[in-house]
């Protein structure tokens, strides 16, 4: 996979702008951009929504959704996603939303369980994925994963 900073200097190359809305990741995704010099060419800014309310006002996850599906869902990713784009206007909108663990695992929603939602140019594609390992492990596997998906996509 290539570097973090191969896929950066990629998207500053294009100049395609970047936003994103985390929940399960906590930042670390925020983080694994802005980390790079300039990142601030092409990296607007985020949310770290992990609370539902702060879902529901910063994103516009509608308080039905969360009530029928849970913040752990596709469809939840899909509105944390647009909600975002609504907000940022940025070619690339992403959101995730999961369980990171140890705990807070059902079995409908085991630990490592993560939807990503990714809007690219208007499109939107949400992923579930089953991660493995401890917390941090599951959460760098989600970057990894969006960064991947990235290379692939731009």
């Amino acid at each position: 996979m290539p570097s973090f900073k191969k896929i950066l200097n990629k998207l500053i190359e294009q100049n395609i702008s970047v936003s994103t809305a985390e929940s399960c990741t906590g930042g670390l995704l925020a983080y694994s951009i802005t980390k790079n010099r300039d990142s601030s060419k092409i990296y607007v800014g985020g949310y770290v929504t992990y609370s539902n309310q702060l879902k529901i006002e910063n994103l516009n996850v509608k308080k039905t959704t969360i009530k029928k599906y849970g913040a752990v869902s596709e469809e939840t990713a899909k509105e944390m996603v647009n909600g975002l784009y609504l907000n940022n206007k940025t070619n690339i909108c992403i959101s995730t939303t999961g369980v990171a663990g140890p705990g807070g695992g059902t079995k409908q929603k085991p630990v490592g369980l993560i939807y990503i939602g990714i809007l690219i140019n208007g499109k939107t594609k949400v992923f579930k994925k089953n991660f493995k390992g401890t917390r941090i492990d599951i959460q760098k596997n989600c970057v990894k994963f969006i960064f991947k998906y990235l290379d692939k996509s731009i």
